[in-house]
């Protein structure tokens, strides 16, 4: 089979004299990242970056083709039916790619907008020449299938619903079952934004025939490195959707043509070949864990301590129990004067833990990640640190008494 991606790599190359890690160089050891991505991972997984690759040579051209079948399989695709379609770049690449093949210039997409990301994939869909038409809903609240087959109903000039899937600003999952059957009963196209989810989060495209594309990128919940996007596509509508992405570089359509033209070893322009080697070795862990029931397992019970860990502290969740996800917890920031974000990360930061120094809500809170190389005992020592953090920072109203928890 020839060299794997990452066998050149069997121990860490050591830093050149004068050298220190980028932002950590004050600290002996760096801090867990309890973030949404890109996220902690293996020292295997980060090992396999150091090493120098070919993207075209004879011994990488296998590797990647089997990465693209390793993927379909995740997805639940249908061997010729679904094709793995990485891209070079972050989630919204990947996304906006998804946008302009399958949806037509100037054609009507409906999207669901409960949080930041919603808000995201509309400004993608208008910038690309397509008509988004949005459904607002409260942050904090799901979109319905009831919600879709209305609109649906109401405009049958929409062709496509674009969803996403874990809304990361707010730690929401939308019910994208009830969604999906929805669009199908309505005859219409789904698009699936699984940026966050994909690899805990379940979502079968076998079981989907209405669904043209579920995207998602290497860093979050497959635990590799940022660099790639992937797209899992129907192959019948990518040979149906040529011409439509007025792009080259985000046209999943061009992919497909490139890959039957050169081979499924072939990558189109320079990819971050790195990444790809980390992601080779990522799929191994995630295999060897127990595939996506056993991540989102384990992804689950860190949401639960911390959720558990720091409502018992007196902060107020901005969600009830029953609509947390797996992949972040988010906590109202306490109504106390002596509490700033930036210092409380800072202060969070010397003990261990990095989280996200800003607010994805319209009222203030906090977020932190349960996904990642990250298990329930580094989330009991988390919520230690935030009660540490607090009190360093003399913090002693925490709850917010004007909201139900």
């Amino acid at each position: 089979m020839g060299m794997r991606f990452a066998d050149a790599t069997d121990q860490a190359i050591g830093v050149e004299k004068g050298t220190v890690p980028w932002h950590h160089a004050a600290m002996t050891q760096p801090p867990l990242l309890l973030i949404p991505g890109p996220v902690q991972t293996d020292p295997r997984v980060k090992a396999a970056m150091a090493q120098d690759i070919a993207p075209w040579d004879n011994e990488t051209r296998p590797r990647y083709a089997s990465l693209r079948e390793r993927v379909r399989v995740i997805a639940g695709g249908v061997e010729g039916e679904h094709v793995c379609l990485p891209l070079q770049g972050c989630g919204h690449f990947i996304l906006e790619a998804a946008l302009r093949t399958f949806v037509p210039p100037g054609q009507k997409v409906l999207i669901p907008n409960n949080g930041n990301y919603g808000v995201r994939m509309i400004r993608l869909a208008a910038e690309a020449g397509r008509v988004p038409v949005a459904i607002d809903i409260p942050e904090g609240e799901v979109a319905t299938g009831a919600m879709i087959a209305r609109a649906l109903a109401e405009d049958p000039a929409i062709g496509t619903v674009s969803v996403v899937h874990s809304e990361t600003a707010t730690a929401l999952v939308n019910p994208m079952e009830e969604i999906a059957a929805s669009v199908k009963a309505a005859g219409r196209r789904l698009i699936v934004d699984a940026v966050s989810g994909f690899g805990a989060i379940p979502f079968d495209m076998g079981a989907h025939p209405e669904a043209d594309a579920v995207v998602f990128s290497s860093n979050k919940c497959m635990e590799a490195m940022p660099g790639i996007g992937f797209a899992i596509a129907r192959v019948d509508r990518l040979e149906a959707c040529r011409g439509n992405a007025g792009s080259w570089s985000f046209d999943l359509a061009d992919l497909l043509h490139h890959a039957r033209t050169f081979g499924w070893g072939s990558i189109r322009f320079t990819p971050a070949i790195q990444s790809l080697a980390a992601f080779e070795v990522a799929l191994d862990i995630f295999e060897a864990e127990g595939g996506q029931q056993a991540r989102l397992a384990r992804y689950t019970e860190n949401a639960r301590i911390l959720y558990d860990g720091m409502v018992d502290l007196g902060l107020t969740p901005w969600l009830p129990k029953d609509r947390q996800g797996p992949i972040i917890v988010n906590m109202h920031q306490p109504p106390d004067p002596a509490f700033a974000l930036q210092p409380f990360v800072d202060a969070l930061k010397r003990r261990g833990f990095l989280i996200s120094n800003f607010s994805t809500t319209t009222a203030p809170t906090f977020r932190i990640g349960a996904i990642g190389r990250l298990f329930p005992d580094d989330m009991r020592r988390a919520v230690t640190a935030v009660a540490e953090t607090l009190d360093e920072l003399g913090v002693r109203r925490l709850s917010r008494t004007d909201i139900a928890a």
